[in-house]
């Protein structure tokens, strides 16, 4: 029988059933619902049939009190306790007990056949369910009895594991002394020398490209300005270092001597 404490689920419930009292069984031939009083039932009702734990019970009450007329436990379908008849699917034998024990044999049927249809299919689910139950059960006992693997480390071994190794690898950036990049020279251009320390008090314009240029000097010591001409052959940068006496003054056009001196 069930355990203590097990709640009770409900499997099925048809409303109409017929009960008929059958002969006793002479041989082991099948039984024959045509052997009984398919017009005459000897008790109508309903059915509901239910499970608590692995046992499931066929219960015959009343459809208007819901007083109980008999009932059937089933421990195994097919079994002892359900069998089918050899020339009918809407008809059963159900084997009945009461409190004391004692058990007979009934018959049942439905009026529609998609209602016996019903009555089998919940008994195999339920006894399905029941097999997975087990097995799971012995799976769980022969685990624990059986060999556990041992997937921890031996002594003294290791493994090597190689972490952020990359195919790619990223080019190292140039750095300065200063920590600002340097820019690079325009393209077809010259860098000007830095101007030499004699040339400190004087302001040069160079002047670049093929054609004549001219450099505008302005001298501090003599106070006079003169006009250099280059030439392209010769170094833009010359040396500009020398005092103001050593320039030759401008000659005078030979007409200023018709001017009056004052």
């Amino acid at each position: 029988m069930a355990a203590e404490g097990e709640y009770e689920s409900i499997l099925c419930v048809k409303p109409d059933v017929n009960v008929y009292r059958i002969p006793p069984r002479a041989s082991n031939r099948a039984y024959r619902a045509a052997d009984w009083k398919l017009d005459t039932p000897d008790w109508s009702g309903r059915m509901r049939i239910t499970a608590k734990g692995k046992v499931a019970f066929i219960k015959l009450e009343d459809k208007v009190s819901g007083e109980l007329f008999a009932q059937a436990p089933v421990k195994e379908y097919p079994g002892v306790a359900v069998e089918t008849v050899s020339d009918s699917s809407r008809y059963f034998v159900l084997r009945i007990q009461d409190d004391n024990g004692r058990s007979a044999f009934i018959g049942v049927g439905f009026g529609d056949r998609g209602d016996a249809f019903d009555f089998n299919v919940a008994l195999q689910d339920h006894f399905k369910w029941v097999k997975q139950e087990n097995e799971i059960s012995k799976s769980a006992q022969l685990g624990d009895s059986g060999p556990k693997l041992d997937l921890g480390f031996k002594e003294g071994q290791t493994i090597t594991l190689n972490i952020g190794q990359g195919k790619k690898r990223d080019k190292p950036r140039p750095q300065s002394s200063g920590g600002f990049g340097l820019l690079p020279p325009p393209p077809g251009g010259k860098i000007a020398p830095p101007p030499s320390s004699g040339s400190s008090n004087h302001n040069i314009v160079p002047q670049t490209g093929g054609m004549v240029t001219g450099c505008l000097l302005e001298l501090d010591s003599s106070n006079s300005n003169t006009v250099v001409q280059s030439n392209p052959s010769s170094d833009l940068w010359g040396d500009f270092s020398a005092p103001a006496s050593s320039v030759p003054a401008p000659s005078r056009p030979q007409n200023a001597a018709n001017w009056i001196q004052f």
